[in-house]
């Protein structure tokens, strides 16, 4: 594929090896802002590629590099995800901007430079994830409207097949703790979401259950356990095992 440089001075370098690819929205009103700040030396982020809507690819940061685009989060232990990661930007105006639709061109692009970088690292399926699941009190992106079951279809990531559940059965708050919340919450943990909650329902939990939802539900994301999310969240934890 054809891909466009464009240098961004925000990087140093990695103490570690590739083992995650995290996508995210750019937030912002078209590519040429969203490359201008990640170049901007003051803006101190940037990411290895932008993909734009039209499908055009941008490389800003070498991917034997440190890019600086996960910020705070934490994958399965690991809380420097930018030395362990690639980072693609993928341009949309996101949630302030009504979340559009991410244009079938865009996705092919997402989906064509993605399986290159699996090639080229040894990144496992339960390791290509959304800035959200690093970052689930902080960050939405790339969103609930992100075709996360196409890129699972081209090989790139996990999607759980055929689950449905009850979702007036639910595990929350009102509940309290418990032993299915206990085993469900562990079983994030498992997925790799950090702090999900040891048996009480928290306010991190409920933020790591909407990240979990905004991927994997993204038709009902309220950050509740019910019959049909707990059953995806042990759908999924058996797939990163």
């Amino acid at each position: 594929m054809n891909i466009a440089e464009r240098t961004s001075p925000n990087f140093n370098d990695r103490d570690r090896p590739v083992s995650m690819l995290v996508l995210h929205y750019t937030g912002m009103d078209d590519a040429g802002a969203a490359i201008d700040r990640l170049c901007d030396p003051e803006a101190g982020v940037s990411a290895h590629y932008v993909v734009a809507e039209d499908g055009a690819v941008t490389r800003l940061v070498a991917e034997d590099k440190r890019a600086w685009h996960a910020g705070a989060g934490a994958w399965r232990g690991e809380t420097d995800v930018n030395s362990a990661s690639v980072g693609i930007e993928i341009v949309n105006g996101g949630h302030c901007y009504g979340l559009p639709a991410f244009p079938e061109a865009q996705i092919d692009a997402v989906i064509a430079l993605s399986n290159a970088i699996l090639e080229r690292h040894a990144i496992k399926p339960s390791g290509v994830l959304g800035h959200s699941d690093l970052a689930p009190e902080r960050k939405l992106d790339p969103g609930e409207r992100f075709p996360w079951r196409v890129l699972a279809n081209a090989r790139i990531g996990v999607w759980p097949a055929g689950v449905t559940g009850d979702r007036t059965v639910r595990h929350g708050p009102a509940q309290g703790s418990g032993e299915t919340l206990a085993r469900l919450q562990k079983r994030l943990r498992e997925i790799g979401y950090a702090e999900p909650g040891e048996g009480a329902y928290t306010a991190r939990t409920r933020a790591v259950v909407a990240a979990f939802q905004r991927r994997f539900r993204p038709a009902a994301v309220d950050g509740l356990i019910d019959g049909e999310t707990a059953n995806l969240i042990d759908a999924v934890a058996k797939l990163t095992r």
